[in-house]
């Protein structure tokens, strides 16, 4: 008899631990927190500028009264003379400095001179330093956009608006996008502009 109660003592323990189980389980599974809702908001765009185009280096030639004469010199875009003459070496003993304007704007291909205090005195022609007469179209202001055949106020302005939108005009085809020119007026500059 007493193994008989002690299966039921057993069984009633087991029973009971399995409810206390159970009723801890939903308890536990009841008390937990509300799901957190995350919303990410992501910042809103921000304008950026368009790419310009940016000038590659340019190659100047350098003679006359320097340390290195004729010698060529790869030089940023935007380099003055100056820097031409130091690239060359600097200025030789006999240059005649007063001739130089050391404060010009440099161009692919552009020869840069510097004369000697005898060339001067002998009355030596020297050769032209930047290339010629062409106007530059993308470092020419208004004004100097002017003095282009069939070019007045108004499609000076355009091509300057035109110019300060897309970075540079690299070619006749760029400039045929201007309103106002066409392919009459494109031909009439061909021997005019430089796009350097």
């Amino acid at each position: 008899m007493s193994s008989l109660s002690s299966s039921k003592i057993t069984l009633v323990v087991y029973l009971l631990a399995i409810i206390f189980m159970a009723f801890g389980g939903t308890m536990l599974y009841l008390s937990r927190p509300e799901p957190t809702t995350i919303t990410i908001n992501p910042p809103l765009p921000t304008a950026t500028n368009a790419p310009t185009a940016t000038p590659g280096p340019i190659l100047v030639y350098v003679t006359g009264a320097v340390i290195l004469p004729e010698s060529t010199h790869e030089l940023p875009f935007g380099s003055r003379v100056q820097d031409a003459i130091a690239a060359a070496g600097g200025f030789a003993n006999s240059a005649n400095k007063t001739l130089v304007n050391v404060a010009g704007i440099l161009r692919d291909g552009d020869q840069i001179h510097v004369p000697s205090v005898d060339e001067q005195s002998l009355g030596l022609s020297l050769p032209t330093p930047s290339g010629g007469d062409l106007l530059r179209i993308n470092t020419a202001s208004e004004n100097e956009l002017l003095s282009l055949p069939g070019v007045g106020p108004a499609l000076a302005g355009r091509i300057a608006a035109y110019r300060d939108e897309i970075g540079s005009i690299d070619s006749f085809a760029e400039l045929d996008k201007i309103s106002g020119i066409g392919e009459a007026t494109i031909a009439k500059w061909q021997d005019l502009i430089a796009f350097d």
